[in-house]
């Protein structure tokens, strides 16, 4: 708990900071402005096909290299907020002098996670396009990549394996988004705690409940993918040339 007060009392700023300048990059909404700039201002990506402000709409409606263009920049928006959020975090070892390597990365961490949750936020919540954006999948696949490859490896060839069985781009969302917390856990508690004792139990902890967070994020946003997907009424993947 000590540690706990010390950390809102001395980092608070940089909470806030990593948050609004994540958020306001991920408002960026890529989509939207590909889709806009193809159709030459003619059409919205919000209001073809499912709707949706994100890669796979994109694909079925505007074209493969527009699509190509969405998630390409949705990735990079969010690596480069995560590497802003942990730099700006990096700035705790001058507030907690004297604390151990371990617990200064343990911040920077929590920093690129911060920055992470409020960039995928920002993603589906967009403050220049009316708070109506995509589902976070893609940006949340750049945070797992920024903060942990290890877990990014196991989300992706998940991923691949599902969607090359079902050519259901939602169905391998879902399902990774279930997967993204005890992959999370099942990394930082056996690697990084148990084996090579990099990280306390209390990171470990963060970095699941985290990874649990964005994961439901995802889930709610799939709400009406996943009641297709209950009523088998998906459709599978097709793409425009």
């Amino acid at each position: 708990m000590e540690h706990i007060s010390a950390i809102l009392a001395n980092c608070w700023w940089m909470i806030l900071l990593s948050a609004l300048i994540a958020y306001l990059l991920g408002s960026i909404n890529t989509a939207v402005l590909v889709t806009g700039i193809v159709t030459k201002g003619k059409k919205d990506i919000r209001q073809m096909g499912s709707g949706n402000a994100g890669f796979t709409n994109v694909l079925r409606s505007v074209g493969k290299v527009p699509a190509i263009i969405t998630i390409v920049c949705d990735a990079l928006k969010c690596i480069i907020a995560v590497l802003i959020g942990g730099f700006i975090f990096s700035f705790a070892s001058v507030a907690f002098q004297g604390e151990s390597p371990v617990f200064i990365n343990e911040l920077i961490n929590c920093g690129k996670y911060v920055a992470g949750i409020f960039c995928i936020l920002g993603h589906s919540y967009p403050v220049y396009f009316h708070f109506k954006g995509g589902k976070g999948v893609v940006t949340a696949a750049a945070l797992m990549l920024t903060e942990d490859w290890r877990v990014f490896i196991a989300i992706i060839v998940t991923f691949l394996i599902i969607f090359l069985c079902s050519k259901i781009i939602s169905l391998a969302s879902v399902l990774c988004a279930i997967l993204y917390a005890p992959y999370t856990f099942a990394m930082t508690f056996i690697f990084d705690f148990i084996i090579y004792r990099d990280y306390s139990l209390t990171y470990v902890i963060f970095s699941t409940a985290a990874a649990l967070l964005i994961g439901v994020f995802v889930l709610v946003k799939h709400k009406e993918n996943i009641k297709r997907l209950l009523k088998g009424e998906e459709k599978k993947i097709t793409a425009k040339k």
